[in-house]
């Protein structure tokens, strides 16, 4: 039951415009890219000794940060750095699935998928607060002890639809 009204309320939010979740979607994938871009730019350093990768590594740091605070609150909870982990572990699980997909490894891929997509739904679990304009919390929705599904992401992939402009 909990599932069905958390879904009724999106649509009724997405449906006044409330609630624009594929430009959160976009800028969600976009920070992935840019803690990657972070841990690269560290390890190319590391491995050359070539200041130039701390100078990017410095500006997408600073650039991840200004971003990331459009979809995180920054608050006295752990919640910040607990975002930029959940997306760039959300990221790395995909990419390991990507190369098992590639090796023909279609089980092991389809585990690492689900994982990944798991981290990603328990981001929006925990931001999606911050970006509604309405009083009613998400958050209270989305659960994994919810009886009607098995994962976070199952409660939210509806709301998740990125070709929507």
């Amino acid at each position: 039951m909990k599932t069905k009204n958390f879904i009724k309320i999106i649509l009724k939010i997405k449906e006044k415009n409330e609630l624009d979740l594929s430009a959160g979607e976009d800028l969600s994938i976009a920070l992935m890219n840019l803690v990657s871009l972070e841990e690269h730019s560290f390890f190319s350093y590391v491995k050359t000794k070539d200041e130039k990768f701390l100078e990017i590594l410095e500006t997408c740091r600073e650039l991840r940060k200004r971003l990331l605070a459009k979809l995180v609150n920054k608050d006295e909870s752990e919640t910040w750095c607990m975002s930029k982990h959940l997306l760039a572990s959300s990221m790395r699980m995909y990419e390991i699935g990507n190369r098992l997909l590639h090796e023909n490894n279609i089980e092991e891929a389809k585990k690492l998928y689900t994982d990944a997509a798991e981290l990603y739904a328990l981001f929006w679990k925990l931001n999606f607060d911050k970006n509604m304009s309405k009083k009613d919390t998400i958050k209270s929705y989305v659960s994994y002890k919810d009886k009607e599904k098995k994962s976070v992401f199952s409660g939210i992939k509806k709301l998740l639809e990125c070709c929507k402009e």
